[in-house]
């Protein structure tokens, strides 16, 4: 089993950052690739990005290339998702979530899942 507990969540004013975390436990972090999902009210859940095991390569949607950066640090078993340059549709709870497996875009792909961090955006 493997606990993710998120935080870093708010609100803020477009145009601005947030640092979101996402803590893990229970069991070899690095052996894990980490994503990101959002769901924003009334729509399906989305990718947002994801970190490969060890020391981690990253892949992004999209629409969140340049503005998101994903990284790790397993010394901490902790991944983290910058958010810069916030706009007003990126308000929805964001997901940790993690895998054994290579790690991708699909939620399927991914066997555990944090509680969810809830970020506004206001214009």
């Amino acid at each position: 089993q493997v606990q993710l507990v998120e935080s870093g969540g708010g609100l803020v004013q477009a145009g601005g950052s947030l640092r979101l975390s996402c803590a893990a436990s229970g069991r070899t972090f690095s052996n894990y690739a980490m994503g990101w999902f959002r769901q924003a009210p009334g729509k399906e859940r989305e990718f947002v990005a994801v970190i490969s095991r060890g020391e981690g390569s990253a892949y992004y949607a999209d629409s969140m290339k340049g503005r998101f950066t994903i990284s790790r640090d397993n010394a901490k078993n902790t991944v983290y998702l910058q958010m810069n340059s916030l706009r007003p549709e990126d308000t929805a709870v964001y997901y940790c979530a993690a895998t054994a497996r290579g790690g991708g875009s699909r939620m399927y792909e991914y066997t555990y899942w944090g509680q969810g961090t809830q970020v506004t955006v206001s214009s």
